[in-house]
């Protein structure tokens, strides 16, 4: 079989980073103030990940994919049903804590947010090693673009979160769990 030419790496990294880029886009739209370090930690972390997880898929090898295939729809889903359902919750609390709000460009929720992008990133590891790829090309290639993706996002989402004010989180939130949804829904058709 041939490898992967470089415009078609750049196409599937585009795809695989779509999720960074909205789940980028809802969790900066309740933060009042966006300091650059959070957000080049939240983007290397969604940038890692997806350079990462084709790595683990390509390792873990064909004999798994059926079986781990099957589920990584439904652990995406739940993962972003459960971090949108707070944020959704959050939101319409009566009053605002900013001292309480969670952080979800740190921490455990950034590494939660992180695992449930990459989760499709996996199944594409999974193609490389029989694609007789560069799967060295392909993950930095897949890294840059989640970061450059994220990154975006999370201003996007800042300035229409100052736009928007405290409702902002409320659709941030649902946004998240639209796209748990998105998730399930194709890969069960």
């Amino acid at each position: 079989m041939p490898g992967l030419d470089f415009l078609t790496v750049l196409l599937i990294a585009v795809g695989l980073s779509a999720d960074c880029f909205a789940v980028s886009l809802s969790i900066s739209t309740g933060i009042k103030r966006l300091a650059w370090t959070s957000a080049l930690r939240a983007a290397f972390f969604f940038g890692a990940f997806q350079a990462l997880m084709p790595v683990a898929g390509w390792l873990m090898g064909q004999a798994l994919a059926g079986y781990i295939s099957m589920a990584t729809p439904w652990v995406a889903f739940l993962l972003l049903l459960i971090i949108g359902g707070r944020m959704l919750w959050q939101s319409f609390k009566k009053e605002a804590a900013p001292s309480g709000a969670t952080d979800y460009t740190r921490g455990f929720a950034l590494f939660v947010l992180a695992v449930a992008t990459s989760i499709d990133a996996l199944a594409a590891g999974f193609s490389f090693g029989l694609l007789e790829s560069s799967v060295l090309q392909a993950c930095i290639t897949i890294g840059i673009v989640a970061f450059l993706a994220s990154l975006a996002g999370l201003f996007l989402g800042h300035f229409s979160g100052t736009l928007l004010g405290k409702r902002a989180e409320a659709v941030g939130g649902l946004l998240l769990i639209a796209i748990g949804a998105r998730i399930l829904i194709v890969s069960l058709l």
